[in-house]
């Protein structure tokens, strides 16, 4: 029976955006989740982090919303950097590495654990484009970047910013 309740359950799809404003600076993520009609709107934010930081919470924040196991999830993201580490295999590369030299090895490892838990496809798709579930998300992390007295995210690590043999 819990079989069935699984291969029954509707597709998740689950847009994200992060922003910020400077980089390293204030900060947000946005995410849209949509699932057999039904949408659910997160977003958070820090005074000091950075875009990729935001890119990447913003799918992790959107996994982590999910309540079961084995969903199939439809991860739509404008960054480059996220839907290339899990497409082309980046991410299986650092792990192997014992992710040396990768900056935000934090949210990459906090990924992965999602990652295990769901099958989960990313897709990538232009920003500021008009794709409204985007835009949504780009309004959501811009408005949560820009609130006054935010903490600043506790695992940016601004030696690492600087550090060109990381990637």
């Amino acid at each position: 029976m819990a079989d069935n309740v699984r291969q029954s359950r509707p597709p998740i799809y689950l847009y994200t955006d992060g922003a910020s404003s400077g980089n390293p600076g204030p900060g947000g993520y946005g995410v849209v989740l949509k699932c057999a009609g039904r949408e659910m709107e997160m977003s958070g934010g820090f005074s000091l982090t950075t875009n990729n930081r935001m890119e990447l919470l913003a799918v992790i924040k959107g996994l982590e919303a999910v309540r079961w196991d084995n969903a199939e999830i439809h991860v739509c993201s404008d960054s480059s950097y996220v839907v290339n580490a899990i497409n082309k295999g980046w991410l299986e590369n650092w792990k192997r590495k014992g992710y040396a030299k990768v900056k935000n090895p934090d949210l990459w490892m906090r990924l992965d654990v999602l990652l295990k838990k769901h099958r989960v496809s990313f897709h990538w798709i232009k920003g500021h484009a008009g794709h409204p579930e985007n835009e949504r998300c780009d309004a959501l992390a811009v408005a949560a970047g820009s609130i006054a007295g935010l903490s600043p995210d506790p695992g940016y690590q601004p030696d690492n910013e600087s550090n060109p043999n990381l990637i």
